[in-house]
């Protein structure tokens, strides 16, 4: 299972790649593979000072060890000091534009062999600037996806989203959410086949999600204040992935490769003290979209023409 599964993530790398390389007009990704004897390998592909993405990589690993790490064996102690093999998909995008938002999605699969399987993932959305029409595109599209499969259910996982990427020291949200699942698994003839469907499904949906969203956003023009303001709200999210993101702890305790672990930093970053925005101002509005809300709204009449709307025209 695990090499099917290695086999379809790096294809969606090498598809993906070209997706946003092709969108950026002007970036290159720079593969570079990793291995280590005692652990697994992969492969990172990296843009930097592209037009569209300031920062932007996909990266795909294959590891394997004796023991489950701790991070696992907290959720699934039934793991405890068995051996274990995982792989995963992992990719964050940095646009320039500080009008257009940050993108961060992941797939994994991890088997403990003879004893449990399970997928994993999920695809949230960070905004610098509060614009709700993107947040409600991004989530209606992560809903149709979630609908077109039983073993998925938007509701459930937009809210483990919420509760997930909130940075607790600073009582907020890391930004508009999205959705994320720790565990799939289904027993029986055609479990695993129906779970695999699912996570490709998911893949093949971030295009859908974000793409519509750049489109309105990075002709958008900006000056140094909105510069500054991206900076540090960047700012917030180093925080959140140093101090409490699960991947990047994993990643860590597992002796990875660090700057594949780390590429989902941005290129630059600020913080500031007592950093407050003018009351009414357009950096101020950015916390009103940082709290759980229903996003996506009500379902449309099912039919070939619902939801085509916002993909087809950018508009929400």
């Amino acid at each position: 299972m695990i090499d099917e599964v290695h086999a379809l993530l790096r294809a969606e790398q090498s598809r993906l790649v070209a997706v946003f390389e092709d969108y950026d007009q002007g970036g290159r990704f720079r593969p570079a593979q990793w291995e280590r004897s005692t652990l697994g390998a992969g492969r990172a592909c990296v843009l930097e000072g592209g037009r569209v993405f300031e920062r932007a990589g996909v990266n795909v690993s294959l590891i394997h060890g004796e023991r489950v790490p701790q991070t696992i064996v907290q959720t699934f102690p039934h793991t405890d000091g068995l051996p274990y093999a995982a792989t995963g998909i992992s990719m964050v995008l940095h646009p320039r534009n500080p009008y257009a938002p940050a993108m961060h999605a992941n797939f994994r699969f991890f088997t403990v062999p003879g004893v449990d399987w399970w997928f994993g993932g999920g695809c949230d959305l960070t905004p610098m600037y509060g614009f709700a029409d993107d947040a409600a595109h991004f989530h209606r599209t992560l809903r149709d996806w979630c609908d077109r499969h039983p073993g998925a259910g938007y509701e459930e996982w937009k809210a483990a989203c919420d509760a997930y990427f909130t940075i607790p020291h600073r009582g907020e949200m890391r930004g508009v959410g999205g959705v994320f699942f720790d565990r799939i698994s289904e027993e029986g003839p055609g479990g695993f086949g129906r779970c695999r469907a699912l996570v490709a499904d998911g893949l093949a949906t971030i295009g859908p999600a974000y793409l519509p969203i750049l489109d309105r956003r990075c002709r958008m023009p900006y000056g140094p204040r909105q510069r500054n303001w991206q900076l540090a709200r960047r700012g917030r999210y180093v925080e959140f992935n140093l101090v409490y993101d699960r991947g990047t702890r994993f990643g860590l305790q597992t002796r990875g490769n660090i700057e594949a672990i780390l590429m989902s930093m941005p290129p630059l970053a600020r913080w500031g003290f007592e950093l407050i925005p003018e009351p009414g101002s357009p950096e101020s509005e950015v916390a009103e979209i940082l709290q759980p809300r229903d996003w996506a709204g009500p379902r449309l009449p099912r039919g070939p023409v619902a939801g085509q709307e916002s993909v087809e025209t950018g508009r929400v």
